[in-house]
């Protein structure tokens, strides 16, 4: 099969599936490792130690996957969300692609499903599907099968495209002569997404200390938030779109139609009424309430600890003074305790604040 018409068939494949983007890249030493080791050394990754134990695997694939040569690697858009669930109007400010049913598995799905027809054509090859949760470098698969250029907000960027899309990959035992020419990186003097982070957590260009990143704070870390960055968080309960809100190349493939802001124009609801229903609901649930409440939901991620730590800093954030009876119920809480007794002083501050 040539170039070609590998071409041809990948973006049959990606139509069937709605996928945005597709490619391929061999599967070897990525070129990016050294840059990902320098980050682990510098603790860049906090908490994440995982990240730590997939080293060797990144660095050689075949050690986990002994029968793979080549990644085909696909992008899927999540604005607007192709799996939609009953959350996905809550009116919690999270992430983009939390507006919807978990991806690890929908998008799984998706992948697996092109496994038939790629069999059909390749009957004697291997391929099994993988997204985020598998030991690989994505982003730098992406690259190298031409879906994008790394940009500074760390994020793979397509000039088309922009970068509200997922990443997956289908590793195969078959090996593609000719590797995509890279797209040029069009980042140019813009330094948008690291003047608006909040926290400052891009340190320089593509390079994240996660450790200050409100994703990873109100996602992955199991910790409380340190002190110094509880002000910047903002009202923001799951993730943060920021860095990827005000990129340029974002602006032309997610600016709203005139019918969708037609749309939401007319709908009436009271999003402070939901706020605080939803806000107290996650305070007083019990853990399994909550895993019951969001099944289905990339915001189990936080897990339950991780939920309630997010709805006080969004209760003392928004000044939901409304809410302090359900905030003085955590102050003896064993590990939100601290976190409480920080929201009812904010809550203070701000109702002994006289308006400007």
């Amino acid at each position: 099969m040539t170039a070609g018409e590998l071409k041809a068939f990948l973006e049959e494949l990606k139509n069937e599936q709605g996928f945005s983007l597709a490619g391929w890249s061999p599967l070897e030493k990525p070129l990016s490792l050294d840059l990902y080791r320098q980050w682990l050394a510098e603790n860049r990754h906090g908490e994440m130690k995982y990240l730590e134990e997939h080293l060797p695997v990144k660095e050689n694939p075949q050690s986990r996957f002994p029968f793979a040569r080549s990644a085909l690697v696909f992008a899927v858009p999540y604005r607007p969300h192709p799996e939609p669930r009953e959350w996905s109007r809550s009116p919690l400010r999270i992430a983009s692609y939390a507006h919807g049913a978990d991806y690890h598995f929908w998008f799984r799905d998706r992948l697996r499903a092109l496994i038939p027809r790629l069999k059909e054509k390749f009957p004697e090859a291997e391929f099994e599907a993988h997204t985020d949760s598998s030991p690989l470098l994505e982003r730098d698969l992406a690259v190298r099968a031409g879906l994008g250029w790394v940009g500074k907000n760390t994020c793979v960027i397509h000039p088309k495209a922009g970068s509200f899309f997922l990443l997956g990959e289908i590793l195969t035992s078959l090996e593609f002569g000719d590797e995509a020419a890279p797209l040029l990186d069009f980042c140019g003097t813009c330094t948008r997404c690291l003047d608006v982070c909040p926290t400052q957590a891009l340190v320089e260009p593509r390079k994240l200390d996660a450790r200050r990143c409100l994703s990873y704070l109100s996602i992955e870390s199991r910790q409380l938030p340190p002190e110094e960055l509880r002000d910047k968080w903002g009202d923001w309960f799951f993730g943060c779109d920021l860095c990827q809100s005000v990129c340029p190349w974002n602006q032309k493939p997610f600016r709203p139609s005139a019918r969708d802001q037609q749309i939401l124009a007319n709908i009436e609801w009271d999003e402070e009424v939901l706020l605080l229903e939803e806000l107290r609901r996650i305070l007083t649930s019990s853990g399994k309430g909550l895993e019951r409440l969001f099944q289905g939901s990339p915001l189990l991620r936080a897990g339950p600890f991780g939920l309630k730590r997010n709805a006080l800093m969004v209760a003392a954030h928004r000044g939901l003074d409304v809410l302090r009876p359900e905030i003085e119920a955590l102050q003896d809480h064993e590990r939100l305790g601290e976190l409480a007794r920080w929201a009812l002083n904010k809550l203070g501050a701000a109702e002994a604040t006289p308006p400007h």
